[in-house]
Formats: C-alpha cells, structure tokens, sequence
C-alpha cells in the first residue's frame, strides 16, 4: 500500500483544483455514456422534463437533478445501462417575458422585419425611456429568443457539469432545435390524421397580459380577497317588471355579459321563477330564468347570473342553455365598445340608459370596471324594478380562489377565441388504465394522477397566440372575399418539416397567393410548449429521423409484460416503455 506523506497534504484544500480535476476525470472516463447496443432489459433510463431555460438555475434545480444523479449512479455501479439524456424547454412564454425585460422589446406580428437590428441604438434614436419598450417584428424578436435561449443553455450546461451530473450530453436537445420542431409537428400531423385533434372557436382559459389561451393543467388556483355584492333583479312577467330577487355574485362588473339565471330546481324560493324572465339593473337586458342542478343552493342567495363567460360552469349552461353571446371583455383584459339596442343578442328594455352606463367602463380593466358598475348599482336610477338602489348592501368582503395562469400574474378570462385542441375526454379510461399498470414511487402519486384525470374538464388546448415556438404545421384557404374556410385545413407534407407558415406558403401555393382573393392564410399559433415538452422519449429516440430507435423499443413492449416503474420526481424506469406507450397511445386511440 502506498504510504501517505503528510507534507505533500496542502494545508488549505482546494476546492475549485479538485472540482476541475474530478470534472475532467469523468470526462476522460465517459461514465456519464450509455452502450446504445445494449438490451432494453438491461438499461435503465431516466426521463425528466426538460427544464425551463429562461433565467438562472436555482437551488430548487441542484436539489431535484441531484436526486436523480444520485439514482444514476447507482444504477450504473448494479451493472444497468444508464441512459440519462438531457433537454431543454427553451420555447414558451418564459422565455418570451425573459426576452422582453432583457431587451425592453415587444413584438407586433404587422411590423417590418430589420436586419441586423440594434435594439439599443435604436431606442436610443427613438428616445425611449428604460420603462417603454421597443415594438419590434416578430422575426426580430424570435432572432432575440434564440440568442437569450442559447446564452441560457451554455451556463445551464455549465454549471451541471459544475455540480458533477452525469448526464449523457450526447442525447442533449433544446425544445426549438430541428430535430425537436419536426418531431412536434409530425406528432400533430400524425394525431390530425388519425382525428385526435380538432380546432374549434370556443370559450377558453386566456391569460390577459400574455393574450394566449391555456390549457387545464397550467392553471392553478390563489387565494385572493374579494366581496359579495347583492344585487337586485328584476322579473319580467309579459309586459311589465312585476317582482325583483337578489343575486350575490363576485363579479359585478359581468353585469353588462348577463346572458342568464339559474337556480337549483327543488329549490322552492326560486320554483315559481323558472320559466320567466329577468331584467338586469343597469343594463336592462330579458334574460331567461332556468333551472339547473348545478347550482348551489347554499351559495350566496342560490340564484346565480350566468356570464359569457365568468367561469367554466358559465360555459356549460351557456351551452346547454344556448344562450346569447355577450362578450364584454377584450383580449388585453379591458371592457370593449358594445352597444345595446336592436336584436343583435344587445336587447334591452333601456338601451340608452344601458349604454350610458356601459361607456363608463369601456377601455377598463376588470378591477376598475367592478368598481364603477357598484357605484352604478348604488343609483336608484338603475333599478330594475324602478324601487331604489339594486345593491342590497355594502359589499361583503370575502376570501376565495381564482383561476390564475401558473405564470401570470392577472386572473383568467374566458374567451370566445379559434384554438386548436388535442381530445382528451374521450380517453380518460384509456389513460387511468395505463395509469394502472405503472409502478408508482411514492404510490399515493398513482390516486393523485387518476384524481387530476377523473377531473379533467375540457379537451387539451394546444394552441399559443405567441411567437417564439413550433409553429403549427397548417394553413387555411381564402375564398373569394379573402375570409379563411378554417374547416378546410391545408396540411404540411413530411418533406416540408420542419416548417413556419407564416414564411413558407403550403402545397400547391406560392408566395404572391399569401392574404389575397382565393389565396391562402398561414396559421399564426404555435404550439403550448408541453406539447413539445411531452414527446421527449420520441425526440431521445429519434421518432421519425435517421436512426429511429421508437420501432425497435415498441416491437420489445408487446412481448414484455414487466409493469413499467415510475418514481414522481421526473424519474422513469425503463423509459422506452414510456416512449412505446405514448407511442402506443398514438397508433392505438
């Protein structure tokens, strides 16, 4: 044994020296490197979604990646193959909001593009102020999401290998890169092929300040204050407002979108009402009075006010009901221009009396806007019953959740928007089943992913009203006025992905056809980045590419009846089962 010399012991230990010394070690060993030859059976792999690159890396990131370096390593010293590849989600509105404070930029699809923008120059020519921003074309401001995404991901990288990961970068990817995009995009046009996604112009969850839709699984919940407002109602009995009835509601500002009431049918205060109509304060619109049993009889005074649209409860009585379409709020979350008067779905028995009151809310925002519909329903002039004031009494404060967007910052609206979506209710069985069928660590993830699936109401919205992400792959004809026909869909071919219809005109078109009589429309959106985000284990496995891995793993899971194992930190075991079921899933629905 080689004896220990004291004396060759530095005093002070070097901490940096040895973080280099073992970095290189590693390096020059290729730990971190599977044997791509080797059998499923034999290798274990681990796939986390990709992380976020829009920022910094925080502890948070050093604690979860930690764990599941730790796992790798084990597995490797056990004799397994360890496959543990490496992505990042760089598309997204994360990086958008990062690239709009870096830069103080915004973009607007209708500006001209510039080339080789200097953005300080010219807001330096501009005489903007640090807090105004540059409005800049969408190609410019793409070409700044890709400088600020490949900056992130050199010190993301960096300081993973800081740490000592032993990520095998030789599977990295990043969520915009090309092979990512042709993935993504033959995903959707496999799924368009066989009907498992549809496009719809329909009311959906829309984050105001991002001014895009969002899916179910983004939202989440915050407890805010807010206040019960009584409101008196009048109803309309053939000719003349005979009765009134209080609703308690937290939106008042929605008054003006009232489409409808509602109240539980075996509730016997309301029972005489069902079939009548109400006449809103205010506003003065004949609104038809329904039963329903969805409504909460415990719930403020147990009848409601169905909005279009107030929540997704509003959505379905709107449809059941069908109901006008009363659409105050704008996609920058502000009151737009309406006018009531006439049958355009704006009747009213006061029209100039409503819109008075209605200007007096257009261009503001919902805060705003709840404060002076309450100060208008302290004036006996807008009663519907013509007998004093319709607030009943002082707002009466409350605590309650609101539906935010997981990254925003305003709640959510619903609005009527065209979006496209993948179909989700349709499976939930199919997916619970698989769900069964997988090892869960710890095992109550396993109840709280056949929870979060039973409770899935609405199909998965996929599309974005953004810019810097996977377009998605389709345009639409013009007729002869130049309207889009959106249900004749014109669809990219394989050898065109990956491909933007907003600079690439579709099959069988040119460029001089794009916007004109007959012509044809590229589709804006993009897709949620989740979509791209999910196929990790085809992109790993190059589904669809040279070297595609996806067959070989798929013809394997049919003739092995192991139960996958899952562990609920981003940790899969073996992976190609998740690869083939997701696969499976695609082919098989």
């Amino acid at each position: 044994m080689k004896s220990i010399h004291f004396d060759d012991i530095p005093k002070r230990f070097d901490i940096n020296e040895r973080e280099a010394f073992w970095r290189r070690r590693w390096n020059e060993l290729g730990i971190e490197k599977r044997d791509h030859g080797v059998s499923r059976d034999k290798s274990f792999v681990i796939d986390s979604p990709p992380p976020t690159v829009s920022g910094s890396l925080h502890v948070g990131h050093v604690f979860s990646y930690t764990h599941q370096d730790l796992l790798a390593r084990y597995k490797r010293m056990t004799g397994w193959n360890v496959a543990y590849p490496m992505g990042w989600d760089d598309n997204g509105l994360p990086t958008e909001r990062r690239v709009q404070n870096y830069f103080g930029v915004r973009a607007e699809p209708n500006i001209p593009y510039v080339e080789n923008l200097d953005v300080d120059a010219k807001r330096a020519e501009l005489g903007l102020k640090k807090n105004q921003q540059l409005v800049v074309s969408r190609q410019n401001f793409i070409e700044m999401c890709h400088v600020i995404t490949e900056m992130d991901e050199v010190a993301f990288k960096d300081t993973f290998q800081r740490l000592g990961y032993s990520i095998d970068w030789v599977d990295e990817y990043a969520t915009i890169d090309d092979k990512s995009r042709r993935i993504a995009q033959r995903s959707f046009l496999d799924l368009h092929a066989k009907g498992h996604v549809y496009q719809l112009e329909s009311p959906t969850m829309w984050d105001v300040d991002f001014q895009t839709a969002v899916a179910q699984a983004e939202v989440e919940d915050r407890e805010k204050n807010g206040a019960y407002h009584d409101i008196e109602f009048g109803v309309f009995d053939d000719r003349a407002v005979t009765e009134s009835f209080v609703v308690s509601t937290t939106r008042p500002e929605l008054l003006a979108a009232c489409v409808g009431v509602t109240a539980h049918p075996d509730d016997e205060r309301y029972k005489s009402l069902f079939g009548k109509y109400a006449v809103t304060p205010g506003f003065f619109s004949k609104i038809p009075i329904f039963p329903s049993v969805e409504a909460d009889p415990d719930k403020g005074t147990g009848i409601l006010m169905v909005c279009t649209f107030g929540d997704q409860t509003d959505v379905m009585w709107w449809r059941e009901q069908r109901l006008e379409l009363r659409q105050i709020m704008a996609r920058n979350g502000r009151i737009s221009e309406r006018s009531f008067g006439g049958e355009n779905g704006w009747f009213s028995l006061n029209p100039d009396l409503a819109n008075t009151n209605y200007q007096k809310i257009v261009g503001k925002r919902a805060p705003s806007a709840k404060s002076i519909v309450v100060d208008l329903m302290r004036d006996p002039e807008n009663s519907a019953i013509g007998k004093g004031a319709p607030l009943q009494r002082e707002p009466e404060p409350i605590q309650h959740p609101v539906r935010y967007y997981e990254k925003g910052d305003s709640p959510l609206e619903y609005l009527t928007t065209r979006q496209w979506f993948v179909r989700l209710l349709d499976k939930t069985d199919q997916l619970i089943d698989m769900g069964n069928k997988i090892k869960w660590h710890p095992e109550f993830m396993r109840k709280r992913f056949e929870n979060w699936t039973e409770n899935l109401n609405v199909d998965w919205c996929i599309s974005r009203q953004r810019y810097f992400g996977v377009p998605i792959p389709v345009w639409y004809p013009l007729d002869s006025n130049a309207e889009p026909i959106y249900d004749d869909v014109i669809v990219a071919t394989e050898s065109m992905l990956p491909v933007d219809p907003e600079s690439t005109p579709p099959p069988g078109y040119s460029e001089s056809q794009r916007g004109v009589p007959d012509g044809f429309l590229g589709e804006p959106d993009i897709f949620d980045t989740w979509f791209t985000s999910s196929l990790s284990p085809q992109v790993v496995a190059r589904w669809g590419e040279p070297g595609d891995q996806m067959r070989v793993f798929c013809s394997r899971l049919i003739y092995v009846p192991k139960v996958m194992k899952l562990s609920v930190h981003g940790r899969f075991t073996p992976s190609p089962k998740h690869c083939c079921i997701k696969k499976l899933c695609r082919g098989g629905m």
